[in-house]
């Protein structure tokens, strides 16, 4: 029974690892920053500089990379998405108009488009260097 239920955590590990590690980067990254910046002609940025997108970016991929060199793509890509809408939808669920909806659909299409094509690239990657090492 106990092996049973370990084997199938270790099977679920590559969909875990990037569903938890997702939300905790976006707290470390983006979560503590919420306030926009106003600059001298009135103009408002922020509340993220890119520094942090790229910081959250950057930390991702090993996750990302993890679950997909042990072929898992399908699990990275997933995993990794729904833990990016998730943080994105409990960050900004306060917006009172309402838009943050579609920041969080943003968020969403961008993980799933992005995450993809990392985890192809990777893939790619590791079909090319093991063809070339049977050669």
């Amino acid at each position: 029974m106990r092996q049973g239920l370990r084997n199938s955590m270790l099977r679920m590990l590559p969909l875990l690892a990037p569903v938890v590690v997702a939300p905790l980067a976006w707290a470390a990254w983006l979560g503590w920053d919420q306030q926009r910046d106003v600059h001298p002609d009135g103009t408002t940025t922020g509340p993220y500089e890119a520094w942090q997108v790229i910081g959250l970016v950057l930390t991702l991929i090993g996750p990302v990379y993890w679950a997909t060199s042990r072929g898992h793509a399908a699990s990275a890509v997933l995993g990794t998405t729904v833990g990016l809408t998730a943080a994105a939808y409990v960050d900004w669920s306060d917006d009172a108009s309402g838009l943050f909806v579609i920041g969080v659909g943003l968020v969403m299409v961008g993980s799933l488009a992005a995450t993809a094509a990392v985890s192809g690239v990777i893939t790619l990657a590791r079909r090319s260097l093991t063809g070339a090492a049977r050669h």
